[in-house]
């Protein structure tokens, strides 16, 4: 299958091109050609299937023309090594927790994902992955592609605006893995990525690509949970009126479930929860996309004032805005209203959200219509923002034996100035 540009200016591109260049050389974000649905039969059965037969069901439909079956099959089952489960939290409200995976946060399964397709796909020359992270995106990738021979991963993370427990899982890695501290914010980390991709002399220099939810092989991959939390929902009986309620950053996660929703899951409609960035939530009003800087909020994953996946939204639907907006409802959430959300739910129902899922918990609260029920995305562990947790619910966090393992760990860190040209001038060094 092809992929082309959202900029509709640069040459189709084969799914190899697309995932090792992650960015169009028009700037745009790459799309497949055309969204394969999947037959009614496979839907009839799906709770009768594994989470591996699922996906690899899913996968086939993505990338089967381009990836041998054998290998694809493998990809799908390394990727998935680990649970995705829903969860009752109330009688109408689900979680579907996507922190089992290696660094527990939902970035794991895309991040697995790509590096073995990367790593499928590159046979010679050796490839350089730049991402930005506002939070869990670089602990993922970086964990992901730690040890993968033949790749290089540079982490460009905003200084002082990721959790001490998120960094500690990207710059306690070392061997292929170089974390850069931005002094700037997310956008600019986001930034200094994107105007690599398009530096000519750079890119002469050394194999560049994304492992930002700008990469296909990192964004398509996570609507494999949401098929999932369906199969489970309809083991339980809930299938019907089913809302799903993504919270939202740089949009990559509720694009998957976008695309999973156009091959015919079932989903009734979906919830976009955002914090204080609410740039999707005010288009969503007013038909007006205006980004703006980004502010530094309790759910600091979600910290990003121009998501790049809103142009593939934005495709997807015709450039229209009352397609979208019968589809998806959004959601905007203060930091003081985040907290009372994770102490009313704790003291109610003794469930723990991060305060990511919290967006995504109350969204539902606030959003859910009679007859319906809602699956919010619990992206993260709550240990992961341990302090913040503890502050809020007055209780002390478990530290799961995984996190507690970075913790050990000595930081190994680049500083960076968020000037592109201090920037080119160290890759170029290398």
């Amino acid at each position: 299958m092809n992929y082309y540009s959202t900029n509709k200016k640069a040459p189709l591109a084969s799914l190899e091109k697309a995932v090792v260049k992650g960015l169009a050389e028009d700037r745009g974000l790459y799309m497949p050609e055309r969204i394969k649905p999947l037959p009614q039969s496979f839907f009839d059965s799906i709770q009768d299937l594994s989470f591996h037969q699922i996906a690899y069901t899913v996968a086939d439909a993505f990338f089967g023309e381009d990836v041998e079956a054998d290998s694809l099959r493998r990809i799908v089952e390394d990727t998935l090594s680990f649970p995705c489960p829903v969860v009752k939290v109330t009688d109408q409200i689900y979680s579907l927790e996507l922190f089992h995976g290696p660094t527990l946060a939902f970035k794991d399964v895309g991040a697995r994902f790509m590096a073995r397709l990367l790593q499928y796909f590159n046979k010679e020359e050796k490839v350089n992955v730049l991402v930005a992270t506002s939070g869990d995106t670089g602990s993922a990738v970086a964990n992901g592609f730690l040890g993968v021979e033949g790749i290089h991963v540079y982490v460009l993370y905003p200084k002082g605006k990721v959790s001490p427990i998120q960094e500690c899982q990207f710059t306690t890695l070392g061997q292929n893995i170089t974390a850069i501290e931005v002094d700037g914010v997310f956008d600019d980390c986001q930034a200094l990525v994107k105007n690599a991709f398009m530096d000519d002399e750079l890119n002469a220099h050394m194999r560049l690509t994304s492992a930002n939810s700008i990469n296909v092989a990192r964004f398509l991959p996570q609507s494999f949970y949401y098929f999932q939390a369906f199969a489970q929902m309809k083991k339980l009986g809930k299938a019907d009126d089913l809302v799903m309620c993504v919270p939202s950053g740089n949009f990559g996660n509720i694009c998957s479930a976008l695309f999973g929703h156009a091959m015919g899951l079932p989903f009734k409609r979906f919830i976009a929860a955002n914090n204080a960035n609410d740039i999707f939530y005010n288009y969503l009003r007013t038909g007006v996309y205006e980004p703006k800087p980004s502010v530094q909020t309790l759910a600091n994953a979600m910290d990003v004032g121009d998501p790049s996946n809103f142009a593939r939204i934005y495709e997807l639907y015709g450039k229209s805005h009352s397609r979208i907006t019968k589809l998806i409802s959004g959601a905007t959430y203060s930091d003081e209203q985040i907290a009372k959300t994770m102490q009313e739910c704790y003291g109610q129902t003794g469930y723990m959200l991060d305060p990511h899922g919290a967006c995504g918990y109350q969204a539902l609260e606030d959003l859910l219509q009679e007859g319906e029920t809602g699956v919010f995305c619990e992206t993260a562990h709550p240990a992961k923002f341990k302090e913040k947790v503890d502050r809020i619910l007055g209780i002390d966090t478990p530290i799961p034996a995984r996190l507690a393992e970075f913790m050990k760990g000595t930081k190994q860190s680049i500083p960076m100035s968020k000037d592109f040209s201090d920037f080119k001038k160290y890759l170029m060094e290398q």
